[in-house]
């Protein structure tokens, strides 16, 4: 496979065979994101529990300290006083049926995420099948089925992100932007590792956490060493 001259170069830089402390790693993974945009910075971890199992899911949501660096857009389905509050609290789109038949009718699906109320999950079901292969139905267990949606729509603004485990046992986060610098991206990625530790079913033996990579949109993985799980 044939790589760019900056991951090439990217890749002689550091030791593959090494797992570095979380503090290292971060400097490592912002000295090797050399594209010309503000890359993303990822966190990637494997985790020893069988996720076709019900009882080994590992999933979540946190406000990262520092937020994730991009500006989430979000749409709102509810009524009257929570409506209300839903556009007071900065939510992009607010409104009820005709959202939903825009999105049914039009494919359209100009939003990042979509918050709900209880009330109205009844309608947004109509459109499961649309919302569900793109990871836009709204979860209770992710905090986008609420009668407060106020607090809702403030914590996607503020940088909420939500982990959870993929069919191969690994959750893929964002934590942050090349341009936070080390401190930050360090304590977004503090933050996550905890909370996925907090997570551990009480169903998984064994060793929890296998794995910990990061890496920058353009970039090679750096492989942490991580041993808190």
């Amino acid at each position: 496979m044939k790589v760019g001259k900056k991951y090439a170069e990217s890749v002689k830089s550091y030791d593959h065979s090494k797992a570095y402390d979380a503090a290292e790693a971060v400097n490592l993974t912002l000295s090797t994101a050399k594209a010309k945009f503000d890359e993303t910075i990822e966190l990637h971890v494997r985790l020893g529990v069988d996720p076709r199992q019900a009882d080994q899911q590992v999933r979540g949501v946190l406000v990262l300290p520092n937020g994730t660096g991009k500006t989430k857009k979000v749409l709102v389905i509810a009524k009257g006083e929570r409506a209300d509050a839903a556009t007071a609290a900065g939510a992009d789109i607010v409104g009820a049926e005709e959202l939903i038949q825009k999105i049914q009718s039009e494919n359209w699906f100009d939003f990042d995420v979509m918050i709900t109320t209880p009330d109205m999950m009844g309608v947004v079901g109509r459109i499961g099948r649309l919302l569900g292969p793109k990871g836009l139905m709204p979860n209770p267990k992710s905090g986008t089925v609420t009668m407060d949606v106020a607090k809702a729509v403030k914590e996607v603004k503020a940088g909420k992100v939500e982990y959870r485990l993929d069919k191969t046992a690994i959750i893929h986060c964002p934590i942050g932007k090349k341009s936070f610098g080390a401190e930050k991206i360090t304590e977004n990625f503090n933050a996550l590792m905890d909370a996925i530790v907090k997570a551990k079913p009480s169903a998984a033996k064994g060793q929890y956490i296998k794995s910990v990579t990061l890496t920058s949109t353009m970039g090679p993985g750096v492989r942490v060493n991580y041993n808190k799980g």
